[in-house]
């Protein structure tokens, strides 16, 4: 029944929304998390017309379209999204694109499935977090310049010479992150966070990640979660827990109170950007900027 009324809902505003398509010649490319829309900013620069549905601090999980995204979404050429079920509740207005012949990249869907890191709690069965395995963030670039070269081919070198100069950095970033962590010794490598964001950074770099919420911020911690962790955290001595950008607060507050219930302190060791970038114009707006701060917060708190 619920499923019923969503797309009716999302089939009147198919419907009703205007056509205000940007004709300026230039592919007009509709992306989800802010993760994805800097990756294609950097990928098609300005020779394409890019609008990002979310925005900092937005909960791609929980995320439902508005009548100005639909829009957004009829007029556009392309469609860029993380996939994997991470925007699970944009999952019927995805379908309903495809009766416009819209070019839809899913782009956790490209990936490897056999490297991916399983999960029975989650709708698709995978984390859906990619894009802290850097590795899988550069076969996004590579899917991203490969589907707009082949919709705009005049534009094709131009996108090709991007992505060579974009994966230049993500390389650099691979080799700083290294140099980073490999200051805080193995045994001071425990994560705790709000939820399960971070599983793909925890197995590249040696973590032990460990999430209030699970892999989806849809499911909320109970009073037992809170506990369990608690005695997680005071067992094995952890210094620091962190708050996330898109999450609330008040649960890993939660959470210190518990430890401190018990008559152990835990500091709250800063914020981290898990499920979506900082603010635009910020180092923290950009995917490589997000991930060294996060790393720096991380490590400085940890030792």
């Amino acid at each position: 029944m619920k499923r019923f009324i969503a797309l009716t809902f999302i089939t009147f505003l198919f419907f009703n929304c205007k056509n205000e398509k940007e004709d300026n010649g230039k592919l007009n490319v509709v992306t989800t998390t802010t993760m994805i829309t800097d990756l294609v900013k950097n990928i098609g620069g300005d020779k394409v017309n890019l609008q990002g549905l979310m925005g900092s601090g937005v909960d791609p999980h929980l995320y439902k379209a508005s009548e100005g995204d639909v829009s957004k979404l009829v007029n556009a050429d392309i469609i860029i999204y993380n996939g994997l079920h991470l925007e699970g509740k944009l999952v019927e207005v995805f379908e309903k694109m495809e009766s416009k012949n819209k070019v839809q990249l899913a782009l956790g869907e490209k990936l490897d499935k056999s490297g991916l890191i399983g999960s029975d709690y989650f709708a698709s069965n995978y984390d859906p977090h990619v894009w802290f395995n850097i590795a899988y963030f550069k076969e996004f670039a590579i899917q991203v310049e490969k589907t707009l070269s082949e919709n705009d081919p005049d534009n094709a070198e131009t996108f090709k010479t991007n992505l060579n100069t974009y994966l230049e950095k993500l390389t650099q970033l691979e080799a700083e992150i290294n140099s980073v962590i490999s200051t805080l010794p193995e045994d001071k490598r425990i994560l705790v966070t709000a939820h399960d964001a971070f599983n793909y950074f925890g197995k590249n770099y040696g973590f032990n990640v460990v999430g209030l919420q699970g892999l989806s911020t849809a499911t909320e911690a109970g009073v037992q979660d809170v506990q369990k962790l608690a005695k997680f955290i005071i067992e094995n001595k952890v210094k620091a827990i962190f708050v996330e950008s898109s999450v609330p607060q008040r649960t890993i507050e939660a959470l210190q109170a518990a430890v401190k219930s018990k008559g152990t302190n835990v500091d709250i060791g800063g914020t981290l950007y898990s499920d979506a970038l900082g603010n635009a114009g910020t180092a923290e707006g950009t995917y490589i900027g997000m991930f060294k701060y996060n790393v720096n917060i991380i490590v400085n708190a940890l030792k």
